[in-house]
């Protein structure tokens, strides 16, 4: 003879400690993301600082294993023959990215604001990010060259 199959066990509802353990389990997971996207949100919505610097535009490349970035470099030179001052900057737009390429080697202004704290570099290896590029003078002239610098000796 065969047995008759067991009725399945009722299963009690949790009790209330256990639901407030997994709610304080789920809220303490949930946390650390939500903030570090709060944080990202705000340091990259808000600039501490905003301004303008005029140079030449050494050189600008998109950079990084995973997140690709694009990077670049001013040299702004106070006096000619003097050694320039270089300001690293990065772009998020890739339109302006494009027009930084095209004035590289002349003399251009950039604007820029500066978001301090930004948490990772996939938004920028800098916390300057260009926002305008501008050609200064006439867009024909090149950079100039030490020998063509005005006061400086000739390279025999």
């Amino acid at each position: 003879m065969t047995t008759p199959p067991e009725p399945p066990a009722e299963t009690s509802p949790p009790s209330p400690l256990r639901r407030r353990l997994f709610a304080a389990l789920a809220v303490l997971l949930a946390t650390p993301p939500l903030v570090f996207a709060a944080w990202t949100w705000a340091a990259l919505h808000y600039s501490y600082s905003t301004g303008e610097r005029a140079g030449f535009v050494q050189k600008v490349s998109k950079k990084g294993w995973v997140c690709k970035t694009w990077e670049g470099e001013l040299a702004m030179a106070n006096l000619p023959g003097s050694m320039p001052q270089l300001f690293t900057f990065s772009v998020r737009d890739e339109g302006i990215a494009r027009e930084i390429e095209r004035t590289i080697g002349r003399r251009v202004s950039l604007s820029y604001e500066q978001h301090r704290g930004v948490p990772t570099t996939c938004f920028g290896e800098t916390e300057y990010f260009v926002t305008r590029v501008q050609p200064v003078g006439d867009a024909s002239t090149p950079a100039p060259t030490p020998a063509s610098t005005p006061g400086a000796p000739a390279k025999p």
